[in-house]
């Protein structure tokens, strides 16, 4: 999986984009066919948001959380990504069944 990290601004130093990183990890082990994804960490006036776009097989998947503190922010992101990816890998597994049961 490739992970391109993007701030607008703020400056992504190391350890922003390997919290980054070990943050959005866990999401290949829910789904496993991840080939791209584009995080944009933005500050607006007294808000942090983190934004993500994520290339899968068979479309595209986009969160984006808002705090105080950039670093909640990236979680709420990371927590949203892994629902979105849990019920799409659902709704394929549940496809397949019906498919294959007529």
């Amino acid at each position: 999986m490739q992970v391109n990290v993007s701030g607008h601004h703020v400056e992504v130093t190391d350890s922003l984009r390997n919290y980054v990183s070990s943050k959005l990890e866990r999401l290949e082990r829910h789904f496993d066919r991840i080939t791209n994804m584009n995080v944009i960490l933005r500050v607006e006036k007294q808000r942090q948001k983190a934004e993500s776009t994520i290339h899968i097989s068979g479309g595209e998947i986009y969160a984006d959380a808002e705090h105080d503190d950039l670093y909640a922010a990236i979680d709420m992101l990371a927590d949203k990504l892994d629902r979105q990816l849990i019920k799409k890998k659902e709704k394929q597994k549940d496809h397949k069944h019906r498919a294959a049961s007529r």
